[in-house]
């Protein structure tokens, strides 16, 4: 069960955390910014089982790799707070979008610590205990790669591009609302504009649901970067122009071969920058990286429904569509809508990951950074 409520707070720097565990007297909860109500207002969704967090993840209410990474370790350890059947969560979780390896990765982990506590003789609420803390632990740890992710990006950009006065065009959203810190790829051009290299964030509206206009400039804005939003369809006259030095994005799925897959619109960038000779950079956290997901062929794209592309919603409008929003097309019209496209790894000039940078982009190159990742862990 979910309930929203607004959030009243007056300190508008740094807005509401993305995710949150808390302990009312009611019993433990998940709490959301929710991201569909983003920019009009603040509103944070309060799940109370596993159902309600599987409905804000397929809602896009909580969205982002590695959030949704952080979503399901989240969810596991409600599910055995509250003394429901973790098994039965873990696979709805799991399954709440099939794209984004990060969400299967957090629930593995919460259910491995919650599992072994088990067999170690411990009961059911000691058990939960070591699922959250399996939770926590992730939770510190992305917001810890994330501010890796950013050092690591910014020396790469400073080497591609020796001067400052970057121009990065991004696409979707990778901030600190897709991560338990500053976020991913958002994070290097937040790194550039504190030391004052970045020049100007080009940012992609992203259709169908706008991810970039509500929640990159969004977040844009608050950091009092100097940005400019634009249409999908406009970034190629502004490579046409010269005007984009660099391209980074994020990404919900790596496969060993080093294709990736991100929000769809991605792969149209990756192919505008070769041809112009612009580095296209990806940023991502290693648990992103899925070496059982041979190449790119075999990542399970996503597929969103119709009246995501057949409707727009807009605030305080009266709604007549069958998805809650405004038709803008004929009733009865066929859409296409993949969440995600993929590129293939010879158009990525670089991959930053909290480990460092992989360039040229391989698949020996790809295992031998994950095999140092786990090596570290292990230590």
């Amino acid at each position: 069960m979910a309930d929203q409520y607004a959030q009243s707070g007056e300190d508008k720097s740094t807005g509401s955390p993305a995710i949150r565990w808390d302990e009312p007297p009611e019993g433990p909860v998940v709490v959301l910014l929710d991201q569909t109500r983003l920019p009009a207002e603040e509103v944070e969704l309060v799940c109370t089982d596993a159902p309600a967090l599987v409905e804000a993840i397929n809602s896009l209410a909580v969205r982002g790799a590695p959030l949704l990474g952080i979503a399901g370790a989240y969810g596991v350890a409600l599910a055995a707070a509250r003394g429901f059947d973790v098994e039965e969560a873990a696979v709805a979780l799991t399954g709440a979008r099939p794209t984004a390896v990060n969400l299967s990765v957090g629930v593995r982990r919460a259910r491995a610590a919650y599992d072994a506590a088990l067999a170690r003789g411990a009961g059911t609420e000691q058990a939960a205990a070591a699922a959250l803390a399996a939770a926590r632990q992730l939770h510190r740890e992305d917001a810890e790669a994330s501010a890796r992710m950013a050092e690591h990006g910014l020396a790469l950009l400073d080497e591609l591009l020796p001067g400052g006065g970057h121009r990065i065009l991004t696409h979707c959203n990778s901030g600190s609302l897709v991560s338990g810190g500053e976020g991913t790829a958002f994070a290097v051009a937040l790194a550039a504009h504190r030391v004052g290299r970045l020049r100007r964030l080009w940012v992609d509206e992203t259709r169908p649901l706008l991810q970039g206009a509500r929640l990159t400039a969004y977040e844009a804005a608050r950091s009092g970067m100097a940005y400019t939003l634009l249409t999908d369809n406009a970034a190629g006259s502004l490579f046409a122009a010269g005007e984009v030095d660099a391209v980074l994005i994020g990404a919900d799925r790596i496969a060993a071969d080093g294709s990736v897959a991100n929000k769809v619109g991605s792969y149209p960038l990756a192919v505008l920058a070769r041809y112009h000779h612009v580095p296209f950079i990806v940023v991502a956290p290693v648990t992103t990286v899925d070496q059982e997901t041979t190449d790119g062929a075999s990542i399970e794209v996503e597929q969103r429904p119709g009246y995501e592309v057949t409707e727009v919603a807009a605030p305080h409008v009266p709604v007549t569509g069958a998805g809650g929003g405004v038709p803008v097309a004929p009733l009865g019209t066929q859409a296409y809508n993949p969440a995600f496209d993929v590129t293939p790894p010879e158009l990525i000039t670089a991959i930053v990951t909290e480990e460092g940078v992989v360039s040229p982009v391989t698949a020996e190159a790809l295992a031998e950074m994950c095999e140092r990742s786990r090596g570290a862990a292990v230590s």
